[in-house]
């Protein structure tokens, strides 16, 4: 199904989805010929359509690309990081201003996610466009398949909404495409009354979750993003709605949305969520359905892989930018007898897969093994202390590791797909609700969801002292296991602003900047430009 689906989305152009020309050469069809007027004329090209727009979302919320939604929202919390590694790594100080919390409106990363995220709407857009023009009987379609099809794009474009809302809040409603040319900015509160009522009118119409629906949006993908966005309804809206955030988190947890295996369960390892077979894991709800296989591959690589050298630590056939690393903070937090901090990271001297013969370095330590150590500082010009964004060497910072793609020999390998919600997640965010609902203190209800999740991560020796109890799960607690369990996941930034630390928080080379503001990144200079009906976010001039 997988292999299916990234081929499907994968032969209709960018072009014929924004109402232009195409090609698709089926005996030297002339190109321009080909538009929206004479495409959709059977399911199989329906759904070229309905996929297209989930390959471009991968491009900015994946940690595929280094300028979208994962990369605002890992880079400016307290877990990971992009330093300067030597003559690395700099790139005109983005990621540093990033990590200090000082970006502008004229950075080029932020205008890229803009541009991005918002295309991809357009996307979503241009399709329920196209297909409201098309009679579905016709072309041998149900009235019922008709009606799930366009719930699923509207609750995608909810989807991108919700993401848009978390980095800028006052953002545009646009369901039309190019109408009106220049749209005005609608207050955060407006833009979650109506991710919240596009997805409560169409979310019953939903296929549910699925082997068959793999990658796309069902009713279980509908029921988590209630819960997440009634998570954050305090944030978004002003009002806090924790009776709907366990209400629509039950309907996850009880598998009223469908499940991947039949029935929705939480993974039994550490490691099942995110392995080259995760699309058969019990707890995925939401993923982008990669496959190397299928020409589609879920490539992390790049930012969160070595270089070339560590190729052959683990057996593959990629190598990456040594960019990403783990904040020394964050590595710290997990205990040394977590499984987690033995499974998700790299860390200490590497050796080629399966020997003890070293990796060895190309920079700085060049002649000497790769020891990867946490803390970022010129270790090898004898420096001490705290280190800094701009003093990192190659080896600095413990590495990710949290998706594994199997060695190349392997029949599966790199057939990963990158999980967007997960049932833990559900778990947490109705444990949180629970906490919240109780003046911030843990009921038992609360300590055993949190419980049911971190039991994986230990022994059953270890277990007796790990787990929580109502006076050990505080709430800060519970930030710092959110932090453990979904490092690398993208969800960091908008944990910390919920819970206030991320403009009070101070972490590794961060100071607090106690400026609220900070919450919400500015609209990029050059669209306010384009758009006079546009409105900067307070706190970034005009």
């Amino acid at each position: 199904m997988k292999k299916y689906i990234n081929k499907i989305a994968s032969l209709i152009s960018p072009v014929l989805l924004l109402g232009g020309t195409a090609c698709m050469d089926l005996e030297e069809t002339i190109y321009s010929e080909l538009s929206k007027d004479n495409f959709y004329n059977n399911e199989i090209e329906v759904m070229q359509g309905v996929l297209r727009p989930y390959t471009k979302m991968q491009s900015w919320l994946a940690p595929t690309g280094g300028a979208g939604f994962y990369y605002q929202s890992e880079m400016s919390a307290d877990q990971v990081a992009w330093p300067q590694k030597g003559r690395h790594g700099y790139d005109g100080g983005d990621h540093i201003r990033m990590h200090y919390h000082t970006w502008t409106s004229q950075e080029p990363r932020i205008r890229s996610a803009w541009s991005s995220m918002w295309e991809s709407l357009g996307y979503v857009n241009s399709v329920l466009g196209d297909l409201e023009g098309i009679d579905f009987e016709a072309i041998g379609m149900t009235e019922q398949e008709k009606e799930a099809i366009f719930a699923e794009l509207k609750v995608l474009r909810a989807f991108h909404y919700l993401k848009i809302m978390d980095l800028w809040g006052n953002v545009p409603i646009v369901t039309t495409v190019a109408e009106p040319i220049n749209p005005s900015t609608s207050p955060q509160s407006e833009v979650f009354d109506f991710v919240e009522a596009e997805i409560l009118q169409n979310m019953e119409q939903l296929e549910p979750l699925s082997q068959a629906m793999v990658g796309r949006i069902t009713k279980a993908t509908a029921y988590a993003m209630l819960s997440d966005l009634y998570l954050n309804a305090e944030r978004f809206k002003g009002t806090a709605m924790w009776d709907q955030c366990i209400q629509y988190s039950d309907k996850v947890i009880n598998g009223e949305g469908g499940g991947l295996t039949g029935t929705m369960a939480l993974d039994p390892t550490i490691r099942g969520a995110f392995g080259p077979d995760n699309h058969l894991s019990p707890e995925n709800i939401f993923q982008f359905a990669f496959s190397r296989e299928g020409g589609f591959t879920f490539n992390w690589s790049g930012f969160y892989f070595g270089y070339g050298n560590m190729a052959e630590a683990l057996n593959v056939t990629y190598s990456g930018w040594n960019a990403f690393v783990v904040i020394p903070s964050a590595f710290d937090s997990y205990s040394e007898n977590d499984l987690r901090k033995e499974e998700w990271f790299l860390f200490g001297p590497q050796f080629k897969y399966g020997t003890n013969e070293p990796i060895m370095a190309t920079e700085e330590y060049e002649g000497q093994q790769l020891v990867y150590v946490n803390s970022i500082r010129r270790n090898s010009e004898g420096a001490t202390g705290e280190g800094s964004m701009t003093e990192g060497d190659e080896n600095s910072g413990a590495r990710f590791n949290k998706y594994q793609s199997g060695t190349k020999d392997q029949e599966n390998y790199w057939e990963n797909d990158y999980v967007i919600y997960r049932l833990t997640e559900i778990y947490f965010n109705k444990a949180e609700a629970l906490m919240r609902q109780n003046g911030g203190t843990a009921n038992a209800e609360a300590v055993q969801l949190v419980n049911q999740c971190r039991i994986r991560a230990y022994t059953a020796a270890d277990w007796a002292q790990a787990q929580y109890t109502t006076a050990s799960l505080t709430m800060e607690e519970l930030l710092e296991e959110r932090g453990r369990e979904f490092i690398f996941e993208g969800k960091r930034r908008s944990d910390m602003i919920r819970f206030g630390e991320f403009a009070a928080g101070s972490w590794w080379d961060h100071e607090a900047t106690n400026d609220p503001n900070r919450n919400l990144l500015p609209i990029p200079y050059v669209q306010l430009s384009l758009n006079p009906n546009l409105v900067q976010n307070p706190g970034y001039g005009s």
